[in-house]
C-alpha cells in the first residue's frame, strides 16, 4: 500500500478510466490524480493536474462517454502544480468554474485565478450531489478536503478526499506557512472524525488507486469500499510525520 514510483515521461504513467462507484470515476494518470463526479446535470472534476497529461486526461473523460463540455465545476485541493497546472486550459476547453481553498490563492496565481474561493464549511452543489469542503492546512495553507454521497445498487457511501497528504512540506526548510506541521497534524484529527466509506486519493499512492483499479476490473469486487482505510491512511501520514521530526533531532 501506499506505492509510488518514478515517472520520467508523461504517457508512461497512463491509467485507462474506470468508474470507482457510482457516479465516480477515474480520468488520471499514475503521477496526477484526477477524477470526475457525473451530478446528473454535469461533471464535477477534481484536481486537473499537470499541463503535460492533460491531453491523456481529456482522452479518458471521452472514452467514459463524456466530453470536456460536460464540466461544469474544477476543484483544486492546493495550489501545487501537480494539481493545478492544467486547470487553466481545462477551464478554457470546457467553461467551467473553478474553486480553490481562499489561502491559496496568491501561490495559485502563476497558474490561474479561481472563481470560488473555498471556506471552512462551504458547500458546492449540483445536480444529485453536493460536496462539503473542510478547510485542512498543512502541506500548504489552504489546502481543502471534501466529502459527499453516492449511491450504488440502492445502497449509499460516504465519499472522502484529504486534499493535500504529502510530507515534502513538513521538511524543515520547505514549510508552505509558518506553523505548518502544527496544522497538519490539527487537520489529521479532525479529519479522522469523519466516517468515509470510499476513500479516493488525491494521489494514486495515497489508496493504491491503480492495484484496485486492476482488481475491480478483473474480478469485480471494489475494494475502493473500505471504511477502515480512511483512518488507517491518516494515521499513517501521522506516524510519517512524526518521523520527520525525530529524524531532524
Amino acid at each position: 500500500m501506499f506505492e509510488r514510483r518514478k515517472i520520467v515521461n508523461p504517457w508512461e504513467g497512463k491509467i485507462e478510466p474506470f468508474k470507482i462507484i457510482g457516479n465516480v470515476y477515474y480520468v488520471g494518470t499514475f503521477q496526477a490524480s484526477a477524477h470526475i463526479i457525473d451530478t446528473g446535470e454535469g461533471l464535477i472534476f477534481i484536481d486537473p493536474g499537470y499541463s503535460n497529461t492533460l491531453y491523456l486526461i481529456i482522452d479518458s473523460i471521452y472514452k467514459l462517454g463524456f466530453k470536456p463540455t460536460d464540466i461544469k465545476y474544477i476543484i483544486n485541493t492546493h495550489w501545487h502544480g501537480d494539481h493545478t497546472e492544467a486547470t487553466a486550459a481545462l477551464a478554457e476547453l470546457s467553461g467551467a468554474k473553478t474553486l480553490l481553498g481562499k489561502e491559496d490563492v496568491e501561490k495559485a496565481s502563476k497558474y490561474f485565478t479561481p472563481d470560488v474561493l473555498i471556506k471552512d464549511g462551504d458547500t458546492l452543489t449540483l445536480g444529485n450531489t453536493t460536496v462539503e469542503f473542510m478547510e485542512t492546512p498543512g502541506h500548504t495553507k489552504g489546502t481543502i478536503s471534501f466529502f459527499f454521497d453516492t449511491t450504488e445498487n440502492g445502497k449509499t457511501y460516504r465519499v472522502g478526499m484529504f486534499g493535500g497528504a504529502g510530507a515534502n512540506t513538513m521538511v524543515q526548510g520547505k514549510f508552505d506557512f509558518d506553523g505548518a506541521r502544527e496544522a497538519y497534524r490539527n487537520s489529521l484529527h479532525r479529519l479522522m472524525k469523519e466516517k468515509v466509506d470510499v476513500f479516493i486519493g488525491n494521489h494514486t499512492w495515497n489508496n493504491d488507486t491503480f492495484n484496485k483499479a486492476r482488481v475491480l476490473r478483473e474480478t469485480g469486487r471494489n475494494e475502493f469500499i473500505d471504511d477502515k482505510l480512511w483512518n488507517k491512511f491518516l494515521e499513517f501520514c501521522e506516524n510519517r510525520l512524526d518521523k520527520v521530526i525525530q529524524e531532524e533531532s
